[in-house]
C-alpha cells in the first residue's frame, strides 16, 4: 500500500493529523459517548449469533482491530476518500431556502457530492479493504434504496472482489436505476420476495448466505447496526464526515453549528455526522426518524418514537415489534430508511441526553425534496430529505444567527421516477411548438 499519511479531511483544531483510523476516531470517540467495551452502548449493542458465526465474527472483529491501529491502512483508505471519493465533502449555505423561510440559516453538508451519490462511500472502502486485508472473494450485503448496493459494489470493483447485493423486491421496484448500476458495476444483485420484501428481510437473507459460507464472503454491513464490531466499524468510517463539517465551519464562521441535523434509520450518516460534536454542549443534534403516514403500527418507521427493547440482526436495540414479539411492518416513502430497528449507540445517546429524536412524514418529506430542488437546484435523497423537512420545520422557530447544518446524507437521482409518480409529474414537455 501506498506510504502516504496525508488525512483525509481538515484538521481538528489545530490537532496533528491522525496517522491511523484509531487515532482518527479517538478524536470523536469520547468515552462518555462511545459506550462499553465489547461492542456495548449502556444497556444495547453486543454480539448475539448463531454458533456457526461466533468464530467468523470473532475474525472480523481481530482483523478490524489490527487494520484500525495500521498506518498503510489507513493512508490507502485516505487516498481512496480523496483521489475516489473527492473529498472533503463542501458545505454549502442554503441562502434562497434560507431566505424564503426566515429564521435560522440552512447550511448543507454535501455528501450528495460523494462519488456514488452518498455517504456510504466511505464505509464500503473501508469494508472493502478489510475484506482485501482478510483474504475474503466477495463481499455481500443488504441494500434498500440501493445507495449502499451501488457504493459497495464501486469498492469491489475498485479493490478486484466479488459483490452480491440481496436487495427486498419492493424496493428493487422503486429502485430500477440503483439495480443498473450495481449490475453494471459487476455486482450480482439478488431480489428478496420473502415477508415484507424490504431492507429487514434482505439483511436476513444476505446474512444466510453469509453464514453459510463465510470464508468466502465478508458481510458488509450497510449501517451502524448488527452484531459487534460492526456499529463500531461503520461510525469509525463514517466519522470523517463530522470531523470534516465541524473543521469546515469553524473555519468559515469562527463557531460551530447551532444544530447539526440528519436522517436515521440504521443509523450510519448520522452517527457520522454527530461524533465529531457529542462533547460540544452548545450543538443540538437532531436525528430524524420516517414517520410515514401516520403513528398506526405498519405505517412509519419511527423506531426511536414507538420501538421497545428487543433483538435484531445480531444485536439488542429498539425495534418496532408487533404482538407476538417480532419484527413489525414499517413504511417509509424512503426505502433507506424502513428498517425496524435502529443502531444500538443511537439508543444509548438519546438515554444519555445528548441527541434528540424527532420524526416527519411522506407528505413534508416530499415538499421538502421539490423545496430544495426549486430554491438550491440540489435534489436531495429522499432519506436526506427526511433532515432537510425538520431544519425547514424549525428554521422559522430560532434567530437569523442560529446556523443548521443538515447532513445531506445523498442526492435524489434514485428517487426521481417514484417521486414523479407520487406528485402526478410526468416525463412531458410543458409546451410544444409545432
Amino acid at each position: 500500500m501506498p506510504s502516504t499519511t496525508a488525512p483525509a479531511a481538515p484538521v481538528v483544531d489545530g490537532a496533528p493529523a491522525p496517522r491511523t483510523l484509531a487515532e482518527a476516531a479517538a478524536l470523536t470517540r469520547s468515552p462518555a459517548f462511545a459506550g462499553n467495551t465489547g461492542g456495548r452502548f449502556g444497556d444495547h449493542g453486543g454480539a448475539i449469533l448463531p454458533p456457526p458465526l461466533v468464530e467468523p465474527m470473532a475474525e472480523v472483529a481481530a482483523a478490524y482491530e489490527e487494520a484500525r491501529h495500521d498506518e498503510e491502512f489507513f493512508a490507502e483508505y485516505s487516498r481512496l476518500l480523496r483521489e475516489v471519493v473527492g473529498r472533503p465533502s463542501p458545505i454549502t449555505s442554503a441562502d434562497r431556502l434560507s431566505d424564503q423561510l426566515g429564521g435560522a440559516r440552512i447550511l448543507l453538508k454535501r455528501e450528495d457530492l460523494n462519488h456514488t451519490g452518498a455517504h456510504k462511500i466511505n464505509h464500503t472502502i473501508g469494508e472493502a479493504l478489510l475484506a482485501k486485508r482478510m483474504g475474503k472473494r466477495t463481499l455481500i450485503a443488504e441494500t434498500g434504496a440501493g445507495q449502499h448496493g451501488v457504493a459497495l459494489a464501486t469498492a469491489a470493483a475498485l479493490v478486484g472482489l466479488e459483490c452480491e447485493i440481496h436487495m427486498g423486491a419492493v424496493d428493487v421496484a422503486k429502485q430500477r436505476p440503483n439495480v443498473v448500476r450495481m449490475r453494471l458495476l459487476g455486482a450480482k444483485v439478488v431480489a428478496v420476495e420473502t415477508g415484507q420484501a424490504t431492507l429487514k428481510e434482505a439483511v436476513d437473507s444476505a446474512f444466510d448466505v453469509y453464514a453459510a459460507d463465510p470464508e468466502r464472503y465478508l458481510f458488509a454491513i450497510g449501517s451502524v447496526v448488527g452484531p459487534a464490531p460492526f456499529p463500531d466499524m461503520v461510525r469509525d468510517f463514517q466519522s470523517v464526515v463530522g470531523r470534516e463539517s465541524r473543521a469546515q465551519h469553524l473555519a468559515a464562521h469562527g463557531r460551530l453549528p447551532g444544530a447539526v441535523i440528519a436522517c436515521v434509520g440504521g443509523g450510519s450518516n448520522a452517527i457520522g455526522a454527530f461524533a465529531a460534536y457529542l462533547e460540544d454542549e452548545e450543538v443540538r443534534l437532531i436525528g430524524v426518524e420516517p414517520g410515514g403516514q401516520g403513528d398506526e403500527p405498519g405505517r412509519h418507521a419511527a423506531t426511536m418514537t414507538f420501538g421497545r427493547p428487543g433483538m435484531l440482526h445480531g444485536m439488542e436495540t429498539l425495534v418496532l415489534q408487533d404482538e407476538d414479539g417480532e419484527p413489525g411492518e414499517v413504511h417509509s416513502i424512503a426505502s433507506g430508511l424502513d428498517y425496524p430497528g435502529v443502531g444500538p449507540q443511537h439508543v444509548h445517546l438519546r438515554e444519555l441526553g445528548r441527541v434528540e429524536y424527532a420524526r416527519e412524514g411522506d407528505e413534508a418529506v416530499l415538499d421538502a425534496f421539490r423545496l430544495l430542488s426549486r430554491t438550491e437546484g440540489i435534489i436531495p435523497a429522499l432519506e436526506s430529505a427526511h433532515a432537510l423537512a425538520h431544519a425547514i420545520r424549525i428554521a422559522p422557530t430560532l434567530g437569523r444567527e442560529t446556523h443548521l447544518l443538515v447532513n445531506l446524507s445523498g442526492r435524489g437521482d434514485k428517487d426521481i421516477d417514484y417521486v414523479a409518480e407520487q406528485i402526478g409529474m410526468t416525463g412531458e414537455a410543458d409546451a410544444f411548438v409545432r
